[in-house]
């Protein structure tokens, strides 16, 4: 198998000999190199045939450089170097099951349509916006808690830590 040419013996184009003289031109503006240093290094730039002989014009001056000197960077879409342990990515489950259950839930939801299977699952809040629709609503209200008992049977819930409801 071929070993791919070192990238500083590659010849360059009008395009990278045009942007190495525009970097120069920013270091001379910065106060970085004399006007003969200046027009040396941009004729050599001008003459350049492959990337090394431009890499010789920067190697004593800080940054910016020519964007094509600069090493490579992995492209946006590469998966990173070191990926963590599946329970520490966001969004995933951390720790055990709940010690709730779902369907304790789901049936307190359904047999007592005011909140109770919430109250059960600790998520007071909700619970006690379904108790209070029951109520001011004389009952009707409790369509919410009843299809929410349904949903809490068929997929499941969470706890207030977001551990999922055991089955």
């Amino acid at each position: 198998m071929a070993t791919p040419p070192d990238p500083d013996t590659l010849r360059i184009g009008t395009a990278e000999r045009e942007e190495a003289t525009r970097v120069l031109g920013q270091h001379f503006a910065d106060g970085r190199l004399s006007t003969e240093e200046y027009e040396t290094r941009v004729t050599a730039a001008v003459q350049a045939n492959t990337r090394a002989d431009l890499r010789t014009l920067f190697e004593d001056l800080p940054t910016p450089h020519p964007a094509f000197l600069l090493p490579p960077q992995p492209p946006v879409w590469a998966p990173p170097a070191v990926s963590q342990p599946p329970a520490y990515r966001q969004g995933a489950v951390v720790g055990p099951p709940s010690e709730r259950s779902k369907i304790v839930a789901g049936v307190l939801q359904i047999v007592l349509p005011f909140g109770v299977g919430r109250f059960y699952t600790g998520h007071t809040k909700m619970a006690v916006a379904q108790l209070l629709v029951t109520f001011f609503t004389f009952g009707v209200g409790a369509i919410w808690p009843f299809i929410d008992g349904i949903l809490l049977l068929v997929n499941g819930g969470t706890d207030p830590q977001g551990r999922p409801l055991r089955g």
